[in-house]
């Protein structure tokens, strides 16, 4: 891990080169202005074809009682993963982080999945880098039972159908690993990394207008999760 006070220098662009050699920014506080390089020393990865679903939540991805969208309101997101949580008072999402990563979703290169509820309220969501294959996790948020579970669902189906072949975390809490995250070493991590850099996947193979259902979501991870066994 390697600290930096100069986050003013920091870059979209220079963002884009950390990620490709396996380091992200963060913030001690959402109110410290300074951000800090992470690279650790093991890595949290969902594998693609390890994804754990429980009954209950494929019911409610199958139900479609939630409406996925993608990309629609990248500024919405970022706030509601930012904002204080039970169990979280406070996140490492400062200012800085808010315009760095709005500059690289202007840029193409960070994506949301956004979960609404029957009267059209963003009820939860995520959002991370894609570069090349691989796409960077950042942060997730739910305001009703299982939203932020099933954009996972939904991430990890769009990612499978559009060929990706990481999907990165950064560091695996009790809760990821009750749904497939997995910790793997620094050096296998950036074997995969460099991997996927070269993967040319495409995100929006479903247009990113095109309602999914959570039938279609289901069926690509459990296609993905059967070839994995044979």
């Amino acid at each position: 891990m390697t600290s930096s006070g100069q986050s003013h220098t920091i870059t979209p662009r220079l963002l884009l080169r950390a990620y490709s050699i396996g380091m992200f920014p963060m913030a001690e506080s959402s109110d410290d202005p300074n951000l800090f390089w992470v690279d650790p020393e093991e890595r949290g990865i969902f594998p693609l074809d390890g994804l754990i679903i429980s009954r209950s939540l494929a019911k409610t991805i199958r139900s479609d009682r939630f409406e996925i969208r993608v990309d629609q309101d990248f500024d919405a997101v970022i706030e509601g993963c930012a904002a204080s949580a039970k169990g979280r008072r406070d996140t490492w999402i400062n200012q800085r982080i808010r315009e760095l990563y709005r500059q690289l979703y202007n840029m193409g290169h960070v994506h949301t999945v956004e979960v609404y509820d029957g009267a059209g309220a963003l009820v939860g969501g995520l959002y991370g880098v894609r570069i090349g294959g691989a796409f960077f996790g950042e942060s997730m948020f739910h305001r009703a039972t299982d939203a932020s579970k099933v954009a996972l669902v939904h991430l990890a189906a769009r990612l499978i159908h559009g060929g990706f072949t990481l999907l990165d975390t950064q560091f695996v809490t009790p809760h990821l690993q009750t749904l497939g995250a997995i910790e793997i070493s620094r050096d296998e991590y950036h074997q995969r990394l460099d991997a996927a850099l070269g993967v040319p996947a495409d995100f929006y193979r479903w247009p990113k207008g095109e309602r999914v259902s959570g039938k279609q979501a289901l069926e690509i991870v459990d296609n993905k999760a059967g070839t994995a066994k044979h």
